[in-house]
């Protein structure tokens, strides 16, 4: 198999083992994570299942299968419209920027305006990213365009910068010739200096291996939620760092360390599947994941399965190789 496309399987298998995984962590704190589980060495129920982070990731993958490099938010946005706002019975699951962005298309607001509510700094395009980095492996410049484009309809401000943090970390770790550093660096340089994203993932980067440090470096406590993009985002990849790139210890570092876990390990299980391939990944939990159940997003994901897109995803690289 070429090894593009195991590292896009490893990528989009990696963030499906890492929701699964961190889906019952969610919202907890480490020392409540610890005192349930003890130490976190899998999947932490018998029947691990992916939440809105891998449904929305296969949806955004589904818009750059039929787009490309071409992408506009506003591609984005009827695609929304034509799959999301006409849902009824809710979105079970769904983020705060999510049904934001909903109740603002259904208002007919277009993006960027559809992105500025009242949660557009979550890490609802951060959980999502990780596709632009696949789709534009080896060059973190267009992923991290594509990832802004996409974002534009549900984030604004640091919402999208720690998205596009993500897409070019990964659009870096595709190419196999990086370091975790390296990967972490490419991250930084695709967002301002002076962003709080920025601040935060230099604290990932400095205090790795250091969770307590790393908690009281990023979370904002007095925050009555866990969903701040800065915050997940510095959580991920300090998780990554720690493992030096290696997949279980990223993953289980990520959920161990709680807040919103499904979204932190599913962006640690990206970083380091597409950096590590899909043989990173431990054959267990590969095994363990199925089909997207379209529990959240309905029909238009339901069925999908994270490997079949990542090699529709490789199947435009290996064309233009």
């Amino acid at each position: 198999m070429p090894v593009t496309r195991q590292r896009a399987r490893g990528c989009l298998l990696g963030l499906a083992v890492g929701d699964a995984m961190g889906a019952p962590a969610e919202n907890l704190t480490a020392e409540e994570i610890a005192a349930r589980w003890g130490t976190v060495t899998g999947f932490l129920t018998d029947r691990p299942s992916g939440t809105d982070d891998t449904e929305y990731a296969a949806f955004s993958a589904l818009l750059l299968l039929e787009h490309g490099t071409a992408l506009t938010s506003d591609h984005v946005a009827d695609a929304w419209i034509r799959h999301l706002t006409v849902r009824e019975g809710g979105f079970s699951g769904a983020g705060f920027s999510e049904l934001g962005t909903i109740e603002n298309l259904r208002a007919g607001l277009r993006p960027p305006a559809s992105g500025r509510h009242l949660h557009s700094w979550s890490d609802g395009l951060a959980m999502r990213a990780a596709v632009h980095g696949v789709y534009a492996a080896g060059d973190p410049g267009t992923a991290a365009r594509l990832a802004a484009v996409d974002g534009a309809v549900s984030h604004d401000g640091e919402g999208v910068h720690a998205g596009v943090a993500v897409a070019a970390a990964v659009a870096v770790a595709m190419t196999g010739t990086t370091t975790p550093h390296d990967i972490a660096a490419a991250a930084l340089a695709a967002v301002p200096d002076d962003s709080w994203t920025a601040r935060s993932l230099r604290a990932g980067v400095i205090h790795a291996g250091d969770v307590p440090a790393l908690l009281d470096a990023v979370v904002v406590r007095s925050y009555p939620w866990t969903d701040l993009a800065p915050e997940a985002v510095a959580l991920a990849f300090g998780a990554f760092l720690a493992a030096d790139g290696a997949f279980a210890p990223a993953v289980t570092g990520a959920v161990a360390m709680g807040r919103d876990a499904d979204t932190t390990a599913a962006i640690a299980g990206a970083l380091a599947g597409a950096h590590g391939g899909l043989d990173a990944v431990p054959a267990d939990w590969r095994a363990q994941i199925g089909p997207v159940t379209g529990r959240c997003l309905g029909e238009v994901v339901a069925g999908l399965h994270p490997l079949d897109l990542a090699d529709q995803l490789a199947d435009h690289l290996e064309a233009d190789s």
